[in-house]
């Protein structure tokens, strides 16, 4: 059984895109759309794809809020 990853969360939060047309803006501000384009393209390996889909779960299932309330519990 695997332990959830909190970190995964917290990376959604605070890490900025490292690549492509929303390079530089922070994951939890890139628009579903575009999440889902990389979702059909193919998510990359490693702890980036990790975040990247669970970033798109997260947003397709409408549970972003959580993100703020998580952010704002954090600062």
């Amino acid at each position: 059984m695997n332990e959830l990853d909190h970190s995964i969360l917290k990376d959604i939060i605070n890490m900025p895109m490292p690549y492509g047309k929303y390079k530089g803006t922070l994951i939890k501000h890139i628009p579903v759309s575009y999440l889902e384009w990389i979702s059909k393209q193919g998510f990359p390996a490693g702890r980036l794809g990790m975040i990247l889909s669970t970033a798109f779960i997260i947003k397709t299932n409408g549970l972003e809020y959580l993100l703020y309330k998580l952010d704002a519990l954090h600062k």
